[in-house]
């Protein structure tokens, strides 16, 4: 008679630190993809706070930081999104506001 087919598996031996420590890092480094019917282990793309490093940019950056870094394409983008003057070049501020920022300037040039 034929043993059982569980009495012939051995059990699972659990992961040392070190191995679960490396597995860890492996998850976190890499993600796995399928490519022609194949998983593959490919790097994952770099992320800031979880957003991808692109989105970020897009996000922050000011016209000068993105000139600076010779990223062009993107400051048309960016200059639509927020900005923090009206077309007419005035500051968006109420005319009392206006009124003590100059007082104040010309304290300060004074």
């Amino acid at each position: 008679m034929l043993p059982a087919a569980n009495q012939m598996t051995t059990p699972k031996k659990k992961l040392t630190r070190e191995q679960k420590a490396a597995k860890k890092k492996r998850r976190e480094e890499y993600m796995t993809v399928f490519m022609n019917g194949k998983q593959k282990r490919i790097k994952r793309p770099p992320t800031i706070d979880g957003i991808p490093v692109e989105d970020f940019i897009l996000r922050n950056a000011d016209p000068i930081w993105l000139h600076r870094n010779e990223i062009w394409e993107y400051i048309d983008q960016n200059e639509n999104k927020g900005d923090t003057f009206l077309d007419d070049g005035e500051v968006p501020f109420s005319s009392n506001d206006n009124q003590r920022l100059q007082s104040d300037l010309a304290s300060l040039v004074r």
